[in-house]
């Protein structure tokens, strides 16, 4: 699911052609990409997040929606003003290739955050490999985006550099570590090891886990901590997670997705009847047709226009670097390695070293040692919430009720256009 030059040029035209719009309406306004395409951190389905900077007044919403539908540049029934939302935006759908696109105005945040992001992808060589995973696990359960019950990119983002920061293993942040493990680790600790009632993530400094009440009290406007409490590291006093309200859905699946793969790496699985028909990581991710078809029609539109920019280059030869020698067989394998591929390869290993899960960085307010293995990993440097990791039980495994299964976000339909039959047909996100 790691992006792939074709598309990433794709989305160099959509964003060209509203900027050509915008620059019409005011020529020296300032057109930025923010979010997950300036990160390199999105899937094939994924926003565009843009921003325009100028000197008005008010946002002018409804002139530049007036200019985009003149231009025919969306899809004529997906254009919508949100102008009474805490972020006032326009909301579009490219008429050409069906992205679609977020367009705020004079937000300086999101600039912020993607440069922030991009800086802790430069410290952890790991973390996109982990965030895009993550993404596409949460996505195909209807649970990566707040207002449908899930939490935001940004939080998720938050929450996995938090997990880098604080493992009570050094060499949990080396570019060679086992990411399958790292895998596990992340849904052990989110999924039954942290805890949500008192505790709140804190990024700046080197990260820590701190007291919802000390969080409280430098909260602006009277707020209290959310149950997925993360301090902003740009803004003091705003609490990332306020309005993820579905914390404790994501948790559950967390939780779910930690003994799915704990069982299939354990020594009992070798005697699973299904161990040779699907990889370990196709027991929690799965990737639909409609995606696959998607993505085989960027590459044959846009394959021949690939005119990669130095950052996304770089981005890419570093991939390739550090991409494994052997492993599991990929279903869909392309010539380029992907992120999945490398984790899934990495899960397949760590059959071979656990025996079930390894000692994960867990919170609370007290130091503590996890014995595991036959080795004793100190905690003390981070916080033990008396969570702590005990066996799973035999019997069979349910799915929680909160996770729709291995199903791709259904929220909007990509619909066949009559004048554009070699679109395939894809699922929103």
């Amino acid at each position: 699911m790691s992006p792939r030059p074709e598309e990433a040029a794709m989305r160099r035209e959509v964003v060209k052609r509203i900027e050509t719009v915008i620059k019409d309406l005011w020529p020296t306004a300032d057109v930025q990409i923010f979010g997950s395409f300036s990160t390199g951190l999105y899937l094939p389905t994924s926003d565009i997040d843009l921003v325009v900077f100028g000197k008005w007044e008010r946002p002018p919403l409804q002139l530049l929606e007036q200019a985009l539908r003149k231009h025919n540049v969306a899809e004529p029934y997906s254009i919508k003003v949100l102008d009474k939302a805490t972020v006032p935006i326009i909301k579009l759908t490219d008429q050409e290739t069906e992205v679609k696109v977020d367009i705020s105005f004079n937000v300086e945040t999101g600039v912020k955050a993607a440069r922030f992001i991009k800086e802790y992808m430069k410290k952890y060589s790991l973390l996109p490999y982990l965030i895009l995973v993550l993404k596409q696990f949460l996505l195909q359960r209807d649970l990566n985006e707040v207002f449908t019950g899930g939490i935001s990119s940004y939080s998720l983002i938050l929450m996995a550099i938090s997990f880098l920061q604080l493992h009570p293993r050094i060499d949990a942040r080396r570019a060679d570590e086992n990411l399958g493990m790292l895998l596990i680790e992340f849904f052990e600790l989110y999924g039954r090891n942290f805890n949500y009632l008192k505790t709140g993530i804190r990024i700046k400094n080197g990260g820590a886990y701190i007291a919802k009440e000390e969080i409280m009290k430098v909260m602006t406007n009277g707020y209290r901590p959310s149950m997925l409490c993360i301090e902003d590291p740009l803004l003091p006093g705003n609490d990332v997670g306020r309005s993820s309200y579905g914390a404790m859905q994501v948790k559950q699946v967390f939780d779910y997705a930690y003994i799915v793969l704990s069982h299939a790496v354990s020594p009992l699985a070798r005697s699973y009847p299904n161990r040779d028909s699907e990889s370990t990581l196709g027991r929690i991710i799965k990737v639909t047709q409609e995606v696959i078809d998607y993505r085989a029609w960027i590459k044959k539109k846009w394959g021949s226009k690939i005119n990669l920019s130095p950052e996304l280059d770089n981005r890419l030869k570093m991939r390739d670097q550090i991409a494994p020698c052997n492993g599991e067989q990929q279903q869909n394998r392309d010539s380029e390695p992907s992120y999945n591929q490398r984790l899934a390869l990495s899960l397949a290993s760590t059959q071979q070293l656990s025996s079930g899960s390894s000692a994960s960085s867990v919170s609370s307010l007290s130091g503590s040692d996890i014995q595991h293995g036959g080795m004793k990993f100190s905690m003390k440097g981070t916080h033990n919430q008396g969570n702590s990791y005990s066996p799973v039980g035999s019997g069979g495994i349910r799915q929680p009720v909160g996770n729709r299964g291995h199903h791709q976000y259904n929220r909007n339909i990509w619909r066949r256009k009559k004048h554009r039959d070699s679109l395939p047909i894809s699922l929103s996100r």
